[in-house]
């Protein structure tokens, strides 16, 4: 039966999840932590960090991990992954055989100008729910917040090297070395 739930949970994130991954976050959450409690809080924030740094999308990635996670085994990731990809496949199939036809169509640009900002809303949102007491324990985690946003503002550093610098710095800082 946890098939049938993943399976329903994940097809509905990616028919709902407009914006991208980021945009899917709190829809995740509200399906794996609040809804089905498959995950905790800090299992969920730690799916989040493990996805942002692995290679590919955030939702298709959290889905695999969480497929796993859930059932235990192979098959469930595959569920997800496949689940959370089919309604963006079967658009974006419909879409392109169609876009050259509407894609100067008035009633189509309206439809995208409203798309657009409603999407940087849902990853901001995002951005909140990870705003969290498991993201920020103490008044290092602020800092460590406001020097990767600095520096990714300002282009000073790739967003990879942060990452990694990050974690040296988490870890010199958290394990007890300094």
């Amino acid at each position: 039966m946890v098939y049938w739930y993943l399976f329903l949970v994940y097809l509905k994130i990616g028919l709902l999840g407009f914006g991208g991954g980021y945009a899917m976050l709190t829809l995740i959450q509200e399906e794996v932590v609040e809804r089905y409690g498959w995950l905790t809080i800090q299992e969920f924030t730690d799916v989040v960090a493990i996805s942002q740094m692995t290679p590919g999308p955030i939702g298709v990635n959290s889905a695999t991990y969480i497929g796993y996670v859930v059932t235990g085994n192979v098959w469930g990731s595959i569920l997800a992954t496949v689940s959370v990809m089919i309604p963006s496949f079967v658009l974006v199939l419909v879409i392109s055989l169609s876009f050259a036809k509407f894609r100067s169509n008035p009633h189509v640009e309206a439809v995208f100008t409203g798309i657009r900002p409603a999407a940087v809303g849902l990853i901001a949102a995002a951005a909140m729910l990870l705003m969290n007491e498991e993201n920020f324990i103490d008044f290092g985690s602020y800092i460590f917040f406001g020097l990767t946003l600095v520096a990714v503002l300002k282009n000073w550093l790739h967003p990879i090297l942060l990452i990694v610098l990050a974690g040296l710095g988490g870890y010199f800082v958290y394990s007890g070395i300094f």
